[in-house]
């Protein structure tokens, strides 16, 4: 297995077209890798129905 050292050593290493290709499949891994907890999909979609019901505030910097 490859340690996370080397694969830190190596990414210094990239080309910038490589860079932009490992970021693009890191980001499709991480979404398809990882899932959301019961309880954060539960407040997303709690946040979502507020949002379509226009319950919710913008706030102007």
């Amino acid at each position: 297995m490859i340690a996370v050292a080397e694969i830190e050593a190596a990414i210094p290493k990239l080309s910038r077209a490589e860079l932009d290709e490992l970021r693009r499949w890191f980001d499709d891994y991480v979404e398809e890798y990882l899932e959301l907890s019961e309880e954060a999909a539960a407040a997303l979609e709690k946040s979502k129905a507020e949002i379509a019901a226009g319950n919710y505030l913008t706030r102007q910097p």
